[in-house]
C-alpha cells in the first residue's frame, strides 16, 4: 500500500492507493503551523486510515523549495516554522516506511500531466496562481530535473516596479510576477479577499500580467500545452480566455502556432495524483 499526501499552508490532503493505480477517498486535515505538531498530526492521520496495513512507501508534496537531496524544506512562506527540518526522515521514523517529498506545485503539475488536463501531451507546463505563484515543466510523465526547484513566480515582468519598490510578498524582490497576481498581493493591494473583488477591470488587468508570465514560460520551456490552476483561476478570478488573448497579443515568434492554454482539471487533489504518479518512479 502507498500513502500519498499534499501539505498545504492551511490544509493537508491524504489518500491511500492499494493497487498503485487508483486513489482511495481522500481525507483532509488542518495543517498545524508548528513543525513538531505538524509531523504528529499528519503521521497520526496516515496511521489512522492505514489501519495497521503495511506501508510500502509514502510520497507527498510540501509547500516550498527543497534541499538538493530532497529531504528538507529550505523555505516555506506559508509554513515558516517548517523550514530547515528534515521532513522525510522525521516522517519515516514515525511511519516506519520510506518517505519521499517533492515541491507541492511540481506534484500538482505532474498530476495534471498524467491524469488531468495535460494527459497525453509529452511536454506540459503547469502554472499555479494561488496564494503564491509557481510552476513546473513535466516531460514524458516526469518532473523535469532542476538544481533548486522551479520558482517561476519570481520572474521579473516589470523592471520599472523594481525601482518603484513594489515587493514580492514572499521574497521581497521587485517587479516579479507574484507581486502582481498572487492572492496575497491582490489582497494587499485592494484591501479585501480576491473572491470579494467584483470589478472586471481588475481581473482583466491581472490576465494581462499572467499573460506575460505564460509568454515567458512558453518561450523558455516550449511546451505542447500550458495548464493553469490555483484558487485565483476560479469563477471569481482571472479569466483564462483573456490570458489566451494576452499571450496571442505578445507572443509573435511562433506565429499562430501557439500551444493550447487550458484550465486545470483535477481540482484540489491534483497533488495526490502527482504523488501517485511519482510513486511509480521513486524509491524503486
Amino acid at each position: 500500500m502507498r500513502v500519498l499526501f499534499d501539505i498545504g499552508g492551511t490544509q493537508t490532503r491524504i489518500a491511500l492507493s492499494r493497487d498503485g493505480r487508483t486513489l482511495g477517498t481522500p481525507i483532509f486535515v488542518a495543517t498545524p503551523q508548528t513543525y513538531t505538531e505538524g509531523i504528529s498530526v499528519i503521521a497520526n492521520a496516515i496511521l489512522s486510515i492505514a489501519r495497521g496495513e503495511q506501508i510500502e512507501k509514502v510520497v507527498g508534496g510540501v509547500p516550498g523549495p527543497l534541499s538538493h537531496d530532497r529531504t528538507t524544506l529550505i523555505s516555506a512562506p506559508n509554513l515558516p516554522l517548517w523550514a530547515g527540518h528534515a521532513l522525510s526522515g522525521d516522517f519515516s521514523k514515525v511511519l516506519s516506511a520510506p518517505v519521499y517529498i517533492e515541491n507541492d506545485t511540481a506534484l500538482v503539475g505532474l498530476g495534471e500531466a498524467t491524469h488531468g488536463s495535460g494527459k497525453g501531451q509529452s511536454i506540459v507546463a503547469y502554472i499555479t496562481v494561488s496564494t503564491g505563484v509557481n510552476g513546473v515543466r513535466v516531460v514524458n510523465g516526469r518532473i523535469d530535473p532542476s538544481a533548486r526547484g522551479f520558482e517561476i513566480g519570481h520572474q521579473i515582468i516589470d523592471a520599472g516596479a523594481i525601482s518603484a519598490g513594489v515587493p514580492c510578498p514572499s521574497c521581497g524582490g521587485g517587479g516579479e510576477l507574484e507581486s502582481f497576481i498572487s492572492g496575497r498581493s491582490v489582497s494587499a493591494t485592494h484591501g479585501k479577499h480576491p473572491k470579494e473583488i467584483s470589478d472586471g477591470a481588475v481581473w482583466s488587468r491581472l490576465a494581462v500580467y499572467l499573460g506575460y508570465g505564460v509568454h515567458n514560460t512558453i518561450v523558455y520551456w516550449s511546451p505542447h500545452i500550458v495548464v493553469i490552476g490555483g484558487s485565483m483561476m476560479r469563477t471569481v478570478g482571472i479569466p483564462i480566455d483573456q490570458v489566451r488573448d494576452a499571450v496571442a497579443n505578445t507572443l509573435k515568434i511562433y506565429g499562430e502556432d501557439l500551444p493550447p492554454i487550458v484550465g486545470a482539471g483535477l481540482g484540489d487533489i491534483g497533488g495526490l495524483y502527482g504523488a501517485l504518479a511519482l510513486s511509480h518512479t521513486i524509491g524503486s
